[in-house]
C-alpha cells in the first residue's frame, strides 16, 4: 500500500508529466531527482527525528517541503485528469492522443500555485470563529457563559514559539469564561519542544484551562507531556471532570483519554468513570479529542461534545474522506441524537501536510444558551 501512495505520484509527475517536456536531459534529470527527493519527506523527517511526525529541520525548510510534497500531489491528480482528457479527445476524433506543452506547463503552475495556497493558509494565525450552542436545561446563571476552544496546535518547528504566543494573544482577547483544548499540542518530546510551547502557559481564563490529550501526546512520552503540561497551568481530564459554579448553579466539564492510549500502555478513553458522581441535572461538555464516539456519549446525556482530530479535512474533497475514518463527522456542527457536537478545523496542522483549501483553521468560541 505504501509503495502505491508513494509511488504512483513519482511515476505520474516524473514519466507523464516531467519526460515529455521539451527539456534538456540534464535538467530533466535533476528535477526527477528534486521530485524525489520531495516525495520522501516523511523519510527524511524520521531521519531528523526518529519519528515521520517531528520534522527536526529550519522552519523555512519544513515550508519548502510541505509546499513541494503538496505540488505533487495535486500536479498528479491534474496529468491524470490531462491523461483522461485526452485520452477521451483522441477516441473522439480517432487521432493520435496528444497534449500540448503549454498543457502541462498549465497543470504545473497551478498544482504550484494552489499548494502555495494551502501552505499559506494552514501558517496563518487563525480568527476566532463564534458559535452559538443552545443547551436544554442550561441553568440561567450559565446563559451567555463562553467556552474558547483549542485544538490539534501541533507545536512544532513549523508552529514554533513565536505562532503559539500570537494564538496566545488572540485566545486571551477572546474574553473566554474558560479555555478548553481538545488535544495534540505537539509534535515531538518535551525536550524537543519546551521553549516553543512555554507560551501556552500564558493562556488565561477566569474558570481556568482545562484539557485532554490527543494522540500525538502518545507519540511522544506521555507521561513527562502529562507532567510538563500540568505544570504549564493546564488542568488535564483524564476520564475525569470538574464541576463549574455560579451560586447554586452547576455545569460540568469532562474529559476522556485517547482512542489511541491503550495501544501505547496507558488508560483507554472510560467516559462512565469521567461522568461518575456528577451533579444530579447538571449539563454536560465532554472533550474528547476524536469525535467518532459522539454518539455513545449523546447516550449518556452529554449536552455538547468539543472534538478536533480531522483538521476539518484539510483540503475540499479529501473531508469526504476523512469522514469515513471518523463516523462520518469532519468538520463543524452535527445534532446527534439531541447533543451537539462540535468538530473543529482545528488550530494549527501536522507539520507532514501542513495544506488547507476550503477547511480553513479556527480558534472556536462558543456561547452557551439557555433553551
Amino acid at each position: 500500500m505504501r509503495l502505491v501512495v508513494f509511488g504512483l505520484p513519482l511515476l505520474v509527475v516524473i514519466l507523464n508529466w516531467l519526460w515529455p517536456l521539451p527539456l534538456p536531459l540534464e535538467l530533466k534529470a535533476i528535477a526527477a531527482a528534486l521530485v524525489v527527493v520531495a516525495a520522501l519527506y516523511h523519510y527524511w523527517s524520521r531521519l531528523s527525528s526518529g519519528s515521520i511526525f517531528a520534522p527536526e529541520f529550519p522552519r523555512p525548510v519544513i515550508i519548502l517541503f510541505n509546499w513541494a510534497f503538496g505540488a505533487i500531489a495535486f500536479l498528479m491528480l491534474f496529468q491524470i485528469a490531462l491523461d483522461l482528457g485526452a485520452l477521451l479527445v483522441a477516441l473522439v476524433t480517432w487521432q493520435p492522443v496528444r497534449i500540448p506543452v503549454a498543457a502541462r506547463a498549465g497543470v504545473g503552475g497551478l498544482a504550484g500555485v494552489l499548494s502555495a495556497i494551502g501552505v499559506a493558509n494552514a501558517l496563518r494565525i487563525p480568527p476566532v470563529r463564534d458559535v452559538t450552542v443552545t443547551i436544554p436545561g442550561l441553568p440561567p446563571a450559565f446563559d451567555g457563559y463562553r467556552l474558547v476552544q483549542l485544538t490539534d496546535m501541533h507545536i512544532s518547528r513549523l508552529f514554533s514559539a513565536r505562532w503559539a504566543r500570537a494564538v496566545v494573544e488572540r485566545t486571551n482577547a477572546a474574553g473566554a469564561d474558560m479555555i478548553v483544548v481538545t488535544g495534540d499540542f505537539i509534535d515531538g518530546s518535551v525536550a524537543m519542544r519546551r521553549a516553543d510551547i512555554a507560551p501556552l502557559a500564558g493562556l488565561h481564563a477566569p474558570d481556568g484551562v482545562l484539557a485532554i490529550p490527543g494522540n500525538h501526546e502518545y507519540f511522544f512520552d506521555y507521561t513527562d507531556w502529562m507532567h510538563h503540561l500540568s505544570e504549564l497551568g493546564f488542568h488535564m481530564l483524564l476520564n475525569r471532570h470538574a464541576v463549574i459554579t455560579r451560586g447554586g448553579a452547576r455545569l460540568v466539564i469532562a474529559g476522556v483519554t485517547d482512542r489511541s492510549a491503550p495501544a501505547h500502555g496507558q488508560a483507554a478513553p472510560d467516559l462512565a468513570a469521567a461522568l461518575a458522581g456528577i451533579p444530579a441535572g447538571a449539563p454536560v461538555v465532554l472533550l474528547d479529542h476524536q469525535p467518532g464516539d459522539a454518539r455513545e456519549a449523546a447516550v449518556r446525556g452529554v449536552a455538547l461534545q468539543l472534538s478536533g482530530h480531522t483538521h476539518g479535512g484539510m483540503i475540499v474533497g479529501l473531508d469526504r474522506l476523512v469522514a469515513r475514518g471518523n463516523s462520518g463527522f469532519v468538520s463543524g456542527r452535527y445534532d446527534v441524537g439531541g447533543m451537539t457536537l462540535y468538530v473543529s478545523n482545528g488550530t494549527g496542522l501536522w507539520p507532514g501536510f501542513a495544506l488547507r483549501l476550503g477547511r480553513p483553521s479556527e480558534i472556536t468560541r462558543f456561547t452557551l444558551r439557555a433553551g
